[in-house]
């Protein structure tokens, strides 16, 4: 099913069924991102452990859940892992300081081995990454994903451009070929009943450089948060849009639980 044609039979109305829910029964503090690689669940996630320090963390999990090796990223104040992806090869993370504007290093895991390489830094926050094997690319965004970066394996900037929404701040991203990541994310809104978390889907056309698709999603957690929150992962089936989020943190809720939805277009 092409990308495009799939989300753009997607909307605000579409409804999405819960098929499964996978609850993690291991410390997962507050996750980042999704990635699943050689029947492996890979989840990101940071351990805020005071202001300025911290550790960054790639779980690897298996089938039923159970975790099968903690892989720590990171160095020094970069320690705050962001979005994943697998590109068929290997799982890309981005590990940034803590802050808007910050370092980080782009880095990648062997699925097989859990072996870490950092590839290259960049002197901003990045708050994901996705890898275009394809035409030796890798594409990001900053805090908020207010502005994307496209470089080349090798770490060269190959573009910068500013997002042209302001709908959502994508926190996790897929990368669906032809240019195209699948994003999703969150903005926290105040009201006068309080702080509202709204969430979407977006489709980002890199080589355009826009917007192609965007849309609000209303599923919510256990916890109360919006489902694309952070972790997400997206696949396109014969007649089916299978997405997979994990909102809520391990003291939140029912804890951390990888969810599962269906849709379709």
């Amino acid at each position: 099913m092409p990308a495009l044609d799939a989300l753009d039979g997607l909307d605000r109305q579409t409804p999405w069924h819960l098929v499964d829910r996978l609850p993690l029964d291991f410390a997962t503090f507050h996750p980042q991102g999704l990635a699943f690689a050689a029947g492996l669940t890979f989840l990101s996630s940071v351990e805020i452990q005071a202001e300025t320090r911290g550790v960054g963390h790639v779980f690897i999990i298996d089938e039923r859940g159970a975790l099968q090796r903690d892989v720590i990223v990171g160095d020094g104040e970069m320690y705050h892992p962001g979005g994943v992806d697998f590109d068929g090869s290997s799982v890309w993370v981005s590990v940034a300081q803590y802050r808007p504007g910050g370092q980080s290093m782009i880095m990648t895991i062997d699925p097989a081995s859990g072996e870490v390489r950092e590839r290259f830094r960049v002197a901003d926050h990045v708050s994901w990454v996705v890898c275009d094997r394809v035409n030796g690319l890798v594409h990001g965004a900053s805090w908020g994903s207010r502005f994307f970066y496209t470089w080349t394996v090798a770490g060269a900037l190959v573009a910068y451009w500013p997002n042209p929404s302001g709908f959502i701040d994508y926190q996790d991203c897929r990368f669906l070929g032809e240019g195209l990541i699948a994003a999703s994310g969150i903005a926290v809104l105040s009201g006068a009943s309080g702080a509202f978390e709204l969430g979407g889907l977006a489709l980002i056309d890199t080589a355009q450089r826009t917007i192609a698709r965007e849309f609000p999603i209303g599923l919510y957690s256990t916890a109360g948060h919006t489902v694309t929150r952070n972790p997400f992962s997206i696949s396109l089936d014969s007649g089916c849009v299978t997405m997979r989020v994990a909102p809520d943190d391990d003291d939140e809720g029912n804890g951390t639980e990888i969810l599962t939805y269906c849709a379709t277009p």
